[in-house]
């Protein structure tokens, strides 16, 4: 039986998951077993090669919380649901424990700039004339940022840099500090000046946030791509004297991990 086609509207399926290896497992392997699984995850990334999707990404855990850890996306839910089962069928019976998985998917921000905020942005920030030719010029310009924006968002290629950091976090909504509570306009200045603590890391950090309310236990996943660590800790660090996090934030364990190729993955763990 076929799987059933399951697209989203706009934007793509995204998968985190983390394994441990059973050692004792695998030190019984026969010979050529290890090569053979190897083999098989080469030939599934090889598979999913994709800029944005489908794309399936190894990676090696730091500090002990798991041992392989893949990203994986997809178009289609049930293309996501079959990389995954096929990623762990590559692995000989027993020696996989699941220890966390995660699906999102990708979206827009609910905060979106609209048209009228870059009429107000030309007007009092940048002294246009409504109608005039830069007035004109500089929309159009912003319209096609946004609309380059938008499709990343949507369809993201994240750079392949050494680290990805990845953790779940959910709005806040006890007592006062309920953010569903707060009407539009103050959530969306909140999240505005939460953008600008972001902006600041372009170039260090890249980030990609999916959303998961209704499909995980978080409200949202947190990609985030550097060349050190440094660069997250700053950029966790500084975000927590924001008001959306340090009141209405809650987050989920972190994981840090190395981005490998399969074979350097098996190197790196003495498989």
């Amino acid at each position: 039986m076929e799987l059933p086609v399951v697209k989203l509207t706009k934007g793509i399926h995204v998968m985190h998951l983390f394994y441990r290896l059973d050692r004792v497992v695998w030190a019984q392997l026969a010979a050529g077993q290890s090569a053979a699984a190897l083999a098989r995850l080469e030939a599934l990334c090889a598979a999913n090669p994709g800029p944005s999707h489908p794309r399936l990404i190894p990676y090696a855990n730091v500090s002990g919380k798991a041992d392989l850890v893949f990203m994986l996306t997809a178009a289609e839910l049930g293309r996501a649901g079959q990389m995954h089962r096929d990623l762990e069928d590559g692995f000989p019976p027993g020696t996989l424990e699941r220890v966390y998985t995660y699906l999102s998917v990708t979206e827009l921000p609910e905060y979106l700039t609209t048209a009228e905020d870059m009429k107000q942005t030309l007007v009092q920030q940048e002294n246009l004339e409504p109608g005039s030719d830069p007035f004109n010029k500089r929309l159009a310009e912003m319209r096609q940022r946004q609309a380059e924006y938008e499709h990343y968002r949507l369809y993201p290629e994240m750079p392949d840099w050494e680290v990805m950091a990845f953790y779940p976090m959910s709005k806040r909504r006890r007592g006062t500090d309920n953010w569903y509570l707060l009407d539009f306009g103050t959530r969306k200045k909140l999240m505005g000046g939460h953008a600008r603590v972001g902006r600041k890391f372009a170039g260090r950090v890249s980030q990609l946030i999916t959303g998961s309310s209704g499909i995980d236990d978080w409200e949202w996943g947190v990609t985030l791509m550097a060349h050190q660590v440094d660069a997250l800790k700053e950029i966790v660090y500084e975000m927590r004297f924001d008001e959306v996090s340090a009141r209405y934030g809650d987050f989920g364990p972190f994981y840090v991990n190395l981005r490998l190729s399969p074979a350097a993955l098996w190197r790196h763990l003495h498989l």
